[in-house]
């Protein structure tokens, strides 16, 4: 059987991988995670910029307006303005319909090719928000930006996956999502020390962003091709070469064996979108493509990261005291994902999905209690009530750090098989990046309408990607990236779609048989 699916030779054949941790592995990995922080640092800097007065008045009057007059209506409604949450989440509408193009790039260029794609879309964002003078151009600035996630986004969590060994994959892939949560508190830190710098403050924090673009190009000048990638490309020598150097030994015969089998499937297939929805990768589409990254932006993390300042500014707090707040919160998302390094392949990704489900339903019931209780009319919330508020938002934070975080980008670049494995996370990008725009668009609407109301939806929400996950994510933890396919035959739920899958093309077979025996 092409790519050796479902084969118990193929099955063993991980037992004879060798290799261990090297420099140059070390080092590729490093510079790939730089696209982390692009995508990092503007979910911090954007929440930060839309706080700022100078930012307001130059773009947002009427919301300016509305702030100075906080004390004439309710606390919610402050910052609900569509125009504004456009400019947040326009960049997310650009990202999710260029991952379609960078799943081109990535499947027939390579990966690092749409890594360097990214840095270049990124970099001259952030250059045109940096000089912007009308809303048009903070768009334009904003559709930059997106393009350069879109492509940074699909090609980094494939190009970590790839290359790490079975046994450490979860944490060279997290490395996407330390980089990230790295970029989001630099970005917090920043808007800290420009927020008083008036009135050009918010360009610097904008314009920065052409910083880690620019680190990210030059690094992936140098940044070899993944060993599957270049197999898949049919560039066999150099991709052995480059095996042999990641893993310190030439003795890499079985890794070899596994990918060129993966990479005959990967070339039979002409269709990857089309493929994905075949019954044997029903799998793969329900968790990876759809179900985690819906759920991981519908756990109401970007709503706090994207709003954070905003957040506190209405809780109560001044604008300092608003950002010092949302640097607090990025440093216990950069201390999640280190948790998260530490133990994901000890204690696997279900643990932690779901002990951090319960810590985060938790922390959004008490977030809400206080709200309805103690806060909507204008006065100030008490000092205790306040620190009991920014604590649960903290411990929430820090729960999604080490789970949905970098587990919704780790699992499903681990999960599919070689010949959809671009096209699977192109769709991971955009569903992930639709429901990041959906949210960012409808969260200060929404807070506004259902005021506190809108964190027990959250609690609710993150009951059933909890339940989600018990029910249907089997462990992959330590299991060879090429050999995922092994996972849905003997799940509980899975083994029936992918068996009848397998007996229909068997049954397909057999009747194309006995009809050229009849002729």
């Amino acid at each position: 059987m092409a790519g050796g699916f479902g084969t118990n030779e193929k099955g063993k054949r991980a037992e004879l991988y060798e290799g261990r941790v090297t420099g140059y592995f070390v080092m590729a990995c490093l510079v790939a995670a730089l696209g982390g922080s692009l995508f990092g640092y503007d979910l911090g800097v954007s929440g930060g910029v839309t706080s700022m007065d100078d930012f307001l008045k130059d773009f947002f009057p009427k919301v300016y307006r509305r702030k100075q007059a906080h004390l004439h209506e309710t606390d919610y409604c402050k910052y609900d303005n569509q125009l504004l949450t456009l400019f947040t989440s326009s960049l997310y509408f650009a990202g999710l319909t260029s991952t379609f193009a960078a799943s081109y790039v990535t499947r027939k260029r390579g990966r690092r090719a749409s890594i360097l794609i990214g840095a270049v879309s990124f970099f001259c964002g952030g250059a045109v928000n940096a000089g912007a003078v009308n809303i048009g151009m903070l768009i334009i600035g904003r559709i930059l930006l997106g393009i350069g996630i879109g492509f940074g986004n699909q090609a980094v969590p494939l190009y970590l996956s790839e290359m790490a060994p079975a046994n450490i994959r979860g944490a060279t892939n997290q490395l996407f999502q330390l980089t990230t949560c790295l970029g989001i508190l630099v970005a917090d830190g920043i808007n800290y020390f420009t927020a008083k710098l008036h009135p050009w403050g918010w360009r610097l924090s904008l314009g920065l962003a052409m910083v880690p673009a620019t680190l990210m190009f030059v690094g992936g000048l140098f940044l070899p091709e993944t060993p599957n990638s270049l197999v898949e490309q049919g560039k066999l020598e150099e991709a052995r070469r480059i095996l042999e150097k990641v893993r310190g030994t030439n003795k890499v015969d079985a890794e070899f064996e596994d990918l060129i089998e993966a990479s005959e499937a990967a070339r039979a297939v002409k269709n990857p979108f089309r493929n994905l929805l075949k019954r044997k990768n029903r799998p793969q589409l329900v968790i990876g493509a759809i179900g985690i990254p819906a759920f991981q932006q519908l756990s109401g993390m970007n709503s706090i990261l994207f709003y954070a300042p905003v957040i506190f500014q209405s809780l109560g707090f001044g604008s300092g005291a608003s950002l010092y707040s949302a640097i607090i919160t990025g440093s216990m998302l950069v201390l999640g994902a280190l948790i998260s390094m530490m133990v994901v392949d000890r204690f696997g990704r279900r643990f932690l999905f779901l002990e951090a489900g319960v810590q985060m339903i938790t922390s959004m019931i008490v977030v809400a209690t206080i709200l309805a209780l103690k806060f909507g009319t204008g006065v100030l919330l008490p000092k205790v009530d306040a620190y009991v508020l920014v604590i649960c938002i903290c411990l929430f934070v820090l729960a999604y750090g080490w789970s949905w975080g970098p587990l919704g980008w780790l699992v499903p670049s681990e999960i599919f098989p070689l010949e959809t494995r671009s096209a699977g996370q192109s769709m991971v990008v955009c569903v992930n990046l639709f429901f990041t725009a959906a949210i960012a668009q409808c969260f200060l609407a929404s807070l506004c309408h259902l005021r506190w109301g809108v964190f027990i939806l959250f609690a609710a929400l993150i009951v059933i990607m909890s339940i989600f996950i018990a029910l249907l994510l089997p462990e992959t933890k330590k299991v060879p990236i090429e050999e995922m396919s092994f996972l849905w035959e003997k799940h509980w739920f899975w083994k029936n779609i992918v068996r009848s899958s397998e007996e229909a093309a068997q049954n397909g077979g057999s009747s194309e048989m006995k009809a050229v025996t009849q002729v």
